[in-house]
């Protein structure tokens, strides 16, 4: 249904006017709130979108799991391969499975937009909305993912129990040393390092760049967007250096998984703006997000 040019125009006429095809929209209602599931190619439009203005969404592990329940099943248990002569034993694994049970977590918001643009045939509200949408949930995800505490939103990357492994402690309250950079860099194991990133806000990345030694050279040289040859990723979500707070992160972020329960969904409110002149949009998704593997990600946590 979602693919038809036949939805996709019943949709967005909702959207324009009161006069919604409610027999063809139906078939793809939201039954928690009566909103509408976007269209296919608008859901693509979305969530191009969206992922520029979330950077765990282009770096996570992004997965489906739109039935009620369900777990993700991970297991951490070592094993290596090694060569077997004839009647030799085969080295084998104990498998320890861990299970974490998938949340439904609500993301919502209501945007406002004037009359005179949505009854205007030339303004494309399509690209507007979802743009308007992306940009909104965008920065609400981000920071769910990386400082979420898990109670009605994500776990981020930075929960204290549930979050990457701690991989150096500072020795000051709000410096961070070069030193420090490279034991972090060495915290994390090999196999995660191939494909790992930094991510720190901007505040914490010029403190880095002002670094000199003691013949007045800058210790981080060569390309911005690189540290140690790896890319490095801005965040103003993370925080900056304080007393116990975690500003730098590093490592491989495929382990993090953003689990998608409900797409978005939008519901026009003609009415209740209808005084101002302007028409109210609903827009909601329901998500889930988890560090499947703690060792992946290792963070730099500054001296309390």
């Amino acid at each position: 249904m979602l693919t038809t040019e036949t939805y996709s125009r019943a949709f967005w006429n909702s959207i324009r006017s009161k006069n919604a095809e409610d027999s063809i929209l139906e078939e793809a209602v939201n039954r928690v709130n009566g909103s509408y599931f976007l269209p296919e190619a608008s859901a693509e439009k979305y969530a191009a979108a969206l992922a520029k203005e979330n950077l765990l969404r282009r770096i996570a592990t992004f997965v489906r799991a739109t039935t009620s329940g369900g777990r993700i099943i991970t297991s951490d248990t070592p094993v290596d391969a090694d060569w077997v002569g004839e009647g030799g034993t085969v080295p084998e694994a104990e498998l320890t499975a861990n299970r974490i049970a998938l949340g439904e977590h609500k993301l919502a918001c209501i945007s406002v937009l004037d009359s005179n643009f949505v009854h205007d045939t030339g303004f494309n509200i399509s690209d507007y909305l979802t743009r308007d949408f992306a940009r909104i949930f965008g920065k609400a995800e981000e920071d769910a993912f990386l400082n979420g505490d898990g109670v009605g939103k994500p776990t981020g990357v930075l929960h204290a129990t549930e979050g990457a492994d701690v991989g150096v402690t500072a020795v000051s309250t709000t410096v961070v040393t070069f030193d420090e950079l490279h034991k972090l860099y060495f915290s994390l194991k090999p196999e995660y390092r191939s494909n790992a990133v930094w991510i720190m806000n901007d505040e914490t990345a010029l403190a880095l760049r002002d670094l000199k030694d003691g013949t007045g050279n800058y210790l981080w040289r060569g390309a911005a967007d690189t540290l140690l040859g790896k890319p490095v990723i801005i965040s103003n979500h993370m925080p900056s250096a304080a007393s116990g707070t975690k500003p730098i992160v590093f490592g491989d972020f495929k382990y993090y998984w953003v689990v998608e329960r409900q797409p978005l969904s939008i519901r026009a409110l003609h009415e209740k703006y209808s005084f101002a002149d302007k028409v109210g949009y609903f827009g909601m998704e329901m998500l889930d997000g988890y560090l499947i593997r703690a060792e992946a990600i290792k963070v730099l946590q500054m001296a309390e």
